[in-house]
């Protein structure tokens, strides 16, 4: 296989007899260790190594320092910044723009431009002419072009550029300066130092040999043709006729500048090398539907390869790191070792997501008679970590069911700190001041807990790490007050982009590298993920607050420089390779359209080699959904044995009449809610809605008559009492009320929310209006409230007769005028009317009355339980939405279309005909022959919560 690094070691080795006298520098440390791999392999006796550098070596060497890192320079810019500008933003929200400023100084003077004149407001010709006249035409042209643009700009966009515009070079100016006082540099700043000063650097004792560069900035290209033409140093390029000789080809751009200079033309060979045409690699390309479908793909590429060979030439490129462990995570097992050249973002770890919630529970903390009180979402999310859940399993579960069957919406730390010391870490109310010390203890903490996890704790160094550095330069500086939301955004600005570098041996197994990190190294086998546009190369776009004309005009680089990075890295990767797969998506990701790879297109147009494309297929059956049928097997009829009364009289449960209506609307999702016990997700809910109010409205009523009757010693109510309950008890009910919806101790607080106060507002005037209606019914006796009742039911079934359990909560039972009014309280708009008996069981009628059918069905429960009962049952329906209405009344009434209405008087006129129809409904419950179907009637589809299980 052709190897440019170590056919440049053999090169050498042939030309140069003393290696010590030798100084090599690569463009990293990476490309340096496999030359030195494939030196020492060519070297067949003992001698001394030649020195390995990078070039950033090389410059930090004569400048005499390395930089400081970028949180300490831009907070010094900051500080510049503050001395500049009239009116400076606090520092969180410089941030971002010191980063941008901080890259546009470096690029300046990396590329060695003059900042004076770069950011001077050259609107005027003459200007132009006498300040620039230094430059070419074309670059001139481009300034021209870029003032007389900007001068057709919205007037407020031109003062606001201008303003910040013309503070740059002072901020520019006034920074060199600060930082020359504070010893400190950023690498453009000593990069410059050094190409500025390359006269007084003495002529070293070893020979300089410059290997595998593509694209110099303007210093390094300075420096390094001094040492070519001073103190004749060697070049060795890493090149290809397939690009170099074609000039629309960018990934040639650099090195055909490079071949007509007077120093760097000599050092290229006569003919250039023709790897990419003679090799005719094998090059396939493979379109998968989603990002994630890659992962297995490269497993199953890597899979056929043969027994024996060497995993060190194989090489999977992944543009994106977040396909870093999808990769891992789908490698064969014949790979024992693999090597990853790539950082990986700390921000997608699981502890920093874990800091990240802490932090923004903090966000919603608030402060309330004394206590301490967290919003329940962001508690919820902690609790749902392993890190809590692992801490104290017992006590985050309970807590998670409490604060779902209370309907909590904060949860007080006294109750958060029972579940121990890590709890207690964890749930506080932080100040400004303690901000740093306790994320660092957190984290402290965390990594105790993780001995056994090497990864996580890795993560958890690089945030102390970062935390530490940032926590240091912020003690340097009073003047800056760290407050939450300031401490929240750069806790987040400065993570974005801290990464995770991995140990592990290059030289040794399966090779996954970034893009970048490819340079200089060659593999047999190529596997390229992410090959689609806007990945590779990278989207464009420079973040820059120089305009692209400008950063042209001063040979700053722009977004044709990156391509041709970029296109040259890519190419690069087939000098070598015999095997190329490429894998794109055709699925728009964020936004980015899934289109393969300009580099995929150019080579299929361009090379002249048989490129297959291969389009990965994810199974997807475009039939309808299969209607869904659950036959009545021995396993089901044992399940439904449960509402079968037993020999003793009891059964395990009953049939409700919710139960009975749920059935008549869908076979399949009464088997799903009471059979299977598929339960919907319960949430807490912040707003109250009508099922909420429906049942404090039920409770409410039930202590108000429970109450009376206590004091009272009666269950009769006269006319004469219910003023005193309208002024007296109404809204201690409601707070009763409340209790026991909320699962709440005879102590506990019920200090009400804004809303739910509100609510309560509400209640009362309902509650008021009710007992205004019973005033006017009065007198009458309450028999029962919030009651249970049952009844035992017989049916014929297939395996003969059978007895069933039937229930029903009735929420108000009273004597009147000798009447059983059988009352139900409803917070929805239930109609009164049906059209007969049947219609009540007919599943096809589009206006069955369920909420008829219910009272009616009271009337056979209560009948049951009291078989002597002689008085008439009156079905009643308390509907709030109707009980302002003046000609409200809540008896049913049979009545059929155009008909007047019969007003049901006694439920046991028709106590036959109701129980004929439940006995049908019944028995075809029981009946093996009538599977658990999906209804047809999609219009009960609409809110149904396994409608994702049935696909209707």
């Amino acid at each position: 296989m052709h190897s440019f690094l170590k056919d440049t070691a053999a090169r050498i080795l042939e030309e140069q007899t003393n290696l010590q006298d030798l100084v090599i520098i690569l463009p990293n440390r990476r490309a340096g260790l496999f030359f030195t791999q494939h030196l020492g392999s060519l070297i067949e006796k003992p001698t001394w190594m030649p020195d390995i550098k990078t070039i950033e070596d090389i410059f930090y060497l004569y400048a005499g320092q390395r930089p400081a890192d970028d949180l300490t320079l831009i907070f010094e810019l900051y500080k510049v910044y503050k001395t500049v500008h009239p009116a400076p933003e606090p520092f969180d929200k410089f941030y971002f723009w010191g980063e941008m400023m901080l890259k546009d100084f470096n690029d300046v003077d990396q590329f060695m431009a003059e900042a004076k004149k770069l950011y001077h407001h050259l609107s005027e010709i003459k200007d132009i002419e006498s300040d620039l006249s230094f430059l070419t035409e074309s670059q001139i042209e481009l300034i021209k072009q870029f003032w007389s643009s900007f001068d057709q700009q919205d007037r407020s966009h031109q003062e606001k550029f201008l303003r910040f515009w013309q503070l740059l070079n002072p901020i520019y100016t006034a920074f060199q300066a600060a930082l020359d006082v504070s010893g400190l540099a950023y690498s453009g700043k000593l990069y410059r130092k050094v190409a500025e000063n390359l006269e007084s650097i003495p002529k070293p004792d070893k020979k300089y040999m410059f290997i595998g560069f593509n694209a110099f900035t303007t210093t390094e290209e300075k420096l390094i043709k001094h040492f070519i033409a001073t103190f004749g140093a060697k070049i060795y390029w890493d090149i290809d006729a397939y690009y170099l000789d074609d000039a629309n080809q960018e990934a040639g751009l650099f090195f055909r500048d490079y071949q007509k200079d007077k120093v760097f033309g000599p050092t290229f060979p006569e003919k250039n090398p023709e790897h990419i045409q003679t090799r005719k690699a094998n090059i396939r390309t493979y379109a998968t539907p989603l990002k994630t479908n890659q992962a297995n793909l490269v497993g199953s590429i890597l899979e056929k390869v043969q027994a024996g060979e060497s995993w060190e030439e194989t090489v999977v490129i992944l543009p994106d790191e977040q396909m870093l462990f999808p990769i891992l995570h789908t490698l064969p097992k014949n790979i024992d070792k693999v090597n990853v050249t790539m950082g990986y973002p700390v921000k997608n770890a699981p502890v920093y997501a874990f800091l990240e919630a802490v932090l923004e529970m903090q966000r919603f903390t608030k402060l309330e008679d004394g206590k301490i009180l967290f919003y329940h979402k962001p508690v919820r999310d902690l609790l749902s970590s392993i890190y809590l859940k692992s801490a104290n399993p017992n006590h985050s579960k309970t807590l998670m069911v409490d604060i779902q069957e209370k309907n909590q919406i904060y949860i007080s730390q006294e109750e958060l700190h029972k579940g121990g010391a890590f709890f207690e870490l964890v749930f506080q109310k932080l100040s400004s001041d303690k901000l740093f010390p306790y994320v660092s203890t957190l984290i402290e903490e965390l990594a105790s807990r993780l001995e056994d996890e090497p990864l996580q704790r890795s993560y958890l160094y690089q945030c102390f790490k970062q935390l530490n550095r940032l926590r240091s330069i912020f003690e340097q500086e009073d003047s800056i007050d760290v407050e939450l939301e300031f401490f929240i955004r750069l806790f987040r600005q400065v993570f974005r982009e801290v990464k995770l570098p991995f140990e592990g041996e290059p030289l040794q197994g399966l090779q996954l590298m970034g893009v970048l990190e490819s340079r200089n190294l060659d593999f047999r086998r190529v596997i390229i993920c992410n090959m689609n546009e806007d990945s590779f190369p990278p989207s464009a776009g420079l973040n820059s607050m120089i305009p692209f004309n400008i950063r042209r005009a001063f040979g700053l680089p722009v977004q044709e420089q990156n391509d041709a990075i970029y296109a040259y890295t890519f190419y690069r990767l087939l000098h070598s390779a015999e095997e190329v797969h490429m894998i794109y998506t055709t699925a728009s990701d964020q936004g980015k359209a899934g289109e393969k790879s300009r580099y995929v297109q150019q080579m299929m147009v361009e090379m002249g080699l048989e490129v297959e494309e291969e389009v990965i297929y994810v199974p997807i059956d475009l039939k309808n959904t299969r209607e869904i049928s659950i036959d009545k097997s021995t396993e089901v009829l044992n399940i439904m044995d449960r509402y079968i009364v037993q020999p003793d009289g009891m059964a395990k449960t009953s049939f409700s009449p919710s139960a009975l209506s749920v059935y008549l609307d869908c076979r399949l999702k009464f088997y799903l809610q009471y059979l299977a016990n598929i339960k919907e997700k319960d949430e807490v809910k912040e707003e109250i809605d009508a099922m909420v109010f429906g049942n404090l409205a039920h409770y409410s009523m039930e202590f108000l008559y429970e109450g009376f009757q206590k004091r009272k010693n009666r269950d009769t109510l006269e006319k004469g009492d219910f003023q005193e309950l309208k002024e007296k008890w109404v809204f201690p009910a409601i707070e009763k009320g409340v209790r026991k919806f909320y699962h709440l101790e005879d102590d506990a607080e019920t200090k009400l929310s804004g809303q739910m106060a509100i609510v309560r507002d509400v209640l009362q005037k309902y509650l008021t209006r009710l007992l205004e209606i019973d005033e006017e019914s009065a007198p009458f006796r309450i028999v029962s409230m919030e009651k249970s009742h049952h009844a035992h039911f017989e049916i014929n079934t297939p395996q003969g007769a059978a007895s069933i359990s039937l229930k029903g909560l009735i929420d108000r039972v009273d004597e009147q005028n000798g009447l059983i009014r059988l009352i139900d309280y409803k917070s929805g708009a239930d109609k009164k009317d049906f059209a007969s008996i049947e219609s009540l069981f007919d599943r096809d009628d589009k206006n069955r009355n369920k909420a008829a059918m219910q009272t009616m069905y009271y009337g056979l429960l209560y009948q049951a339980m009291n078989p002597g009962n002689t008085l008439a049952l009156k079905p009643a329906i308390f509907n709030f939405k109707e009980i302002f209405q003046d000609d409200f009344n809540p008896y049913l009434q049979e009545k059929e279309a155009r008909k007047p209405g019969i007003e049901v008087n006694d439920y046991r006129d028709y106590d036959k005909s109701y129980q004929e129809g439940l006995r049908i409904l019944l028995e075809e419950l029981y009946d093996p022959g009538v599977p658990f179907s999906q209804t047809d009637n999609l219009e009960k589809c609409k809110y149904c919560p396994y409608v994702g299980i049935c696909g209707k």
